[in-house]
């Protein structure tokens, strides 16, 4: 059992992994040569010139992925979600509390989720254009660019550090 667990099967895992994307070492995105970020983990994006993603329960830590454990009653709980909405609409003061969508406040259930939705996005445009400076058309036309379709079934989503690497190549 030992030679089969701890030798036959991690080999046979690294193996089938050369066939997969970037040879089992994760779909990585580059900026001149430079690997910023992996695309399937999310990032802490908090600085007024970027888009922000879903809040992590984790502190993004991949090596420690998951959620908070909490119930949606739980008193401890609902104060965090309190303060992500606080932290959120002082960033975004032309929002109401109702126009939040919920995964700007809420974490996922891995804490590492690198997608945001579509509308996620958009409500942080005009903060973002006019940290930059650039007009707020052409940083929502970058938002729509970025929205990714759902083959089949299943929802639209964006990738933050994707839209936020196309959002530095702007000028």
């Amino acid at each position: 059992m030992v030679v089969l667990f701890a030798v036959i099967y991690p080999l046979a895992i690294f193996g089938i992994a050369q066939f997969a994307p970037n040879h089992g070492k994760g779909e990585t995105i580059s900026v001149n040569g430079k690997v910023v970020g992996y695309q399937k983990i999310g990032q802490k994006f908090d600085k007024s010139n970027y888009f922000w993603g879903r809040p992590s329960a984790v502190d993004y830590n991949a090596a420690g992925s998951g959620g908070s454990n909490k119930a949606a009653s739980n008193p401890d709980y609902l104060a965090l979600i309190q303060k992500r909405i606080d932290t959120f609409l002082i960033a975004h003061p032309y929002l109401k509390k109702s126009e939040i969508p919920s995964d700007m406040v809420t974490a996922s259930g891995s804490g590492l989720d690198p997608n945001i939705s579509p509308e996620g996005a958009l409500i942080q445009v005009k903060r973002v254009a006019a940290v930059r400076k650039l007009s707020e058309e052409k940083v929502k036309a970058l938002v729509e660019n970025k929205i990714n379709k759902p083959t089949l079934a299943g929802t639209s989503t964006v990738n933050v550090l994707e839209l936020n690497v196309a959002l530095d190549e702007l000028k």
